[in-house]
């Protein structure tokens, strides 16, 4: 018997879905079930799901699937022919109204126009329904402008309180979760999170070689040392922080302008509220609660460091005198290069160095040092290796056309491969590193955005000029800041050349999206 096609074909549609937290009650699943029912009442058939968790309404550029949606719609391929959202607060709490507006008008302009599933009025453009709606995106502003008040209050109640509301602690302390009475229970360790609500966190003084460390910082600093003197004295004597970091001036300078060192909670010193730019905000506005720690220093000797401390270390330093203290490094070595600026005595942190004299070129110059090219390292080689990372970009686009994309993540300059408006490929270069025992290693170093990401790893040669060797690797979400690839690439997918790419990258694609969950 032949079967009746319907009257009306199913309208093919993209849905859009967001979380700011997984403790809300529009869930991820929640929104799904709403829109599917709003799609089948309606003759939609979903073709394509964008989703967001985890990902707060206020700000658009953190929004991947959000620019993912936009793209392609703007693009004219998107495959579908209108957008399904549960309601005007998952398209965005935007503070300024006119911004979803915007993003809804690029989708209208494109021929794809926005439903909202779970509000009263149908998004025709009728007066009404834009009354209503223009109401309903003041409300979602308004909503997080309220909450962003209410948070912010309830966080003043607890640092005045003595207890800790989050944020990195400073070295030398350690987390401590008690009780809403104020009893001890356990020490935290990095990553862990307490699971009771009314449980509070407080700081307690960490190991005894971290307390020494920070004592002797603000010794020095109360005798009238700059955080670039104390640091290199940190790393003459091997206290290093998290047992193998070397001390920077600017970790020095942090720990000398934070209260907590002597007990005191505090809070408020900078503002990011609502996805704003980050301020600092003035001392007397700080929240502050003295006495809420066990003290690691005295509060007499932060405040005779704090005389000693200058504004800006380059107020200290005139440009004859930096010349000067290059000169005697030359020498007293024979040669300059980056690193033996750092570790000399009596000078000024290389950061201010390039501020005021410029790059290493420049100041080399002045003081008549002409270096090898291999003395000029990060100068040098990181352009060679910013043009090679952009040749072998521009040569997968080249050879798929059809298949392959330069963009950028939102807010972002790094270029990634968009393969068929499918996932993305993250590119990273892979400098050769040579060992004391002679041997030579590839340290891989992922960007942060781009972990989750398939990564074309390419190992170069020592000079830097050429690629060895290209493999795919399906995440570096495992990776540790800088990974010594050698292990890592005997697992990964190897490629005969770039003409392999598109082949390969498809092949571990499919294989990610069809391994099982768990």
């Amino acid at each position: 018997m032949k079967i009746s096609e319907p009257a009306h074909p199913l309208v093919p549609a993209a849905e859009y879905v967001r979380m700011s937290d997984e403790q809300q009650q529009y869930s991820i699943a929640n929104q799904q079930d709403a829109i599917r029912e709003y799609a089948q009442m309606h003759g939609f058939v979903i073709v394509k799901t964008y989703a967001d968790p985890d990902r707060t309404g206020v700000e658009a550029t953190r929004r991947t699937a959000l620019q993912e949606l936009l793209k392609d719609v703007i693009s004219g391929n998107a495959g579908y022919k209108a957008i399904l959202v549960y309601d005007v607060s998952r398209w965005g709490r935007f503070q300024d109204n006119d911004e979803g507006a915007h993003y809804e008008f690029l989708c209208r302009r494109s021929g794809i126009p926005l439903h909202y599933c779970a509000e009263p009025f149908l998004n025709d453009g009728t007066a009404t329904s834009s009354l209503i709606k223009a109401l309903k995106r003041s409300m979602a502003a308004e909503f997080s402008r309220e909450l962003g008040e209410k948070v912010h209050r309830g966080k003043i109640r607890l640092v005045k309180s003595g207890f800790w509301v989050g944020g990195k602690v400073g070295f030398g302390y350690r987390r401590m979760m008690v009780s809403e009475s104020g009893k001890r229970k356990q020490l935290m360790q990095r990553g862990e999170h307490k699971n009771i609500k009314t449980d509070r966190v407080i700081l307690a003084p960490g190991p005894a070689r971290e307390q020494a460390c920070i004592q002797l910082i603000f010794s020095m600093a109360s005798e009238g040392h700059g955080a670039t003197a104390i640091s290199r004295e940190l790393n003459r004597r091997c206290m290093f922080r998290d047992g193998e970091k070397r001390w920077a001036p600017c970790s020095v300078f942090y720990i000398l302008r934070n209260p907590n060192y002597y007990g005191c909670n505090t809070w408020n010193r900078t503002s990011h509220r609502l996805e704003q730019k980050v301020h600092s905000i003035e001392p007397q506005d700080w929240i502050m609660k003295e006495g809420a720690f066990a003290p690691i220093i005295s509060r007499d000797l932060f405040e005779r460091a704090a005389a000693f401390r200058p504004k800006r270390s380059d107020q200290w330093w005139s440009d004859k005198e930096m010349l000067r203290c290059i000169r005697r490094v030359l020498k007293a070595k024979g040669r300059l290069s980056e690193t033996l600026l750092q570790q000399a005595r009596g000078m000024p942190a290389l950061s201010t160095i390039k501020r005021r004299l410029g790059n290493c070129h420049q100041f080399y110059d002045r003081v008549g040092y002409h270096p090898d090219t291999v003395d000029c390292i990060n100068n040098a080689y990181s352009e060679a290796t910013l043009k090679l990372r952009r040749k072998i970009v521009s040569s997968i686009q080249r050879m798929f056309p059809d298949h392959v994309e330069v963009t950028h993540l939102p807010g972002r300059t790094r270029s990634v491969l968009l393969v068929d408006h499918d996932f993305m490929v993250s590119v990273v270069l892979s400098r050769a590193r040579r060992y004391p025992k002679g041997t030579v290693g590839w340290p891989v170093c992922p960007n942060d955005g781009e972990r989750n990401y398939i990564t074309l790893v390419c190992a170069m040669n020592e000079t830097q000029d050429r690629v060895l060797r290209y493999s795919l690797l399906e995440r570096t979400d495992n990776f540790k800041p800088a990974c010594y690839a050698d292990f890592f690439l005997r697992t990964a997918i190897r490629l005969r050349g770039l003409s392999d790419f598109y082949r390969k990258v498809q092949r571990l694609w499919k294989q990610r999206i069809e391994k099982p969950l768990g």
